[in-house]
């Protein structure tokens, strides 16, 4: 029973390990491109389960950032992962004890958060262990094989491969931009500011520049877009 359970979030987790596979490619080639090497891209990955948290961080180290200027940058990034987790946590199996919880933290992601709820059973830890496992396995190897492609290939070639970081970014923001104007507000104006940081405040470091821009375009968004409050 305990194996089966294992076995199903392993198999629930291919087709997300298959997609970080290509995704990460972009992510390792990216590090590279900054100065770091293979062993460092590969190591983040494996560290972390974050594509644009990784993204920015990278940016952060290429530019001398602080290490108070990392902490910013990826508790803006990465606040959502907080309320995943609390989303979550509704829907635990008994056998979630506090140490498994914390192990579980760990490997939430959009796409994992996105399986998990949508199971009608209650989740256990070794389902979550499966399908985290996996999925770690497919983002770390697609650093270290974009990483290690990244040194090789000629430079136009290697430019064009990373984009493909910046293609899943795309992915995630266009459909929602075209149904709800409210994000295509956040979104517009985020990179309005993210033009006017580059060219008119350029001593501004990327780190902060990053925490400036989604801070401001969510408040605007929130104002703008106050969300109803659903009557009982």
């Amino acid at each position: 029973m305990k194996n089966s359970a294992f076995l199903k979030g392993m198999a629930h987790g291919i087709p997300i390990a298959l997609g970080y596979l290509s995704v990460s490619f972009g992510f390792g080639i990216m590090a590279v491109k900054s100065g770091l090497s293979v062993l460092e891209s590969t190591l983040i990955s494996l560290t972390n389960l974050t594509s644009a948290g990784q993204a920015a961080g990278v940016e952060v180290i290429a530019s001398g950032g602080t290490l108070a200027e990392m902490v910013l940058v990826q508790l803006t990034i990465n606040i959502r992962y907080a309320l995943m987790s609390l989303s979550l946590s509704q829907k635990l199996d008994k056998n979630f004890t506090f140490p498994h919880r914390m192990a579980a933290a760990f490997g939430i992601t959009d796409e994992i958060f996105g399986v998990c709820a949508a199971q009608k059973e209650p989740l256990t830890p070794l389902y979550m262990y499966g399908m985290i496992l996996i999925a770690a396995l497919g983002w770390t190897a697609g650093t270290f094989l974009g990483a290690f492609a990244g040194q090789l290939l000629p430079a136009p070639v290697s430019a064009a491969l990373g984009i493909v970081l910046y293609g899943m970014f795309l992915a995630l923001i266009v459909p929602p931009s075209r149904k709800e104007k409210s994000v295509l507000c956040v979104v517009l104006t985020a990179a309005l500011l993210s033009v006017i940081c580059k060219y008119l405040v350029p001593k501004l470091s990327g780190g902060f520049a990053v925490i400036l821009c989604a801070v401001s375009a969510s408040v605007l968004g929130a104002l703008l877009f106050p969300r109803k409050e659903e009557s009982a």
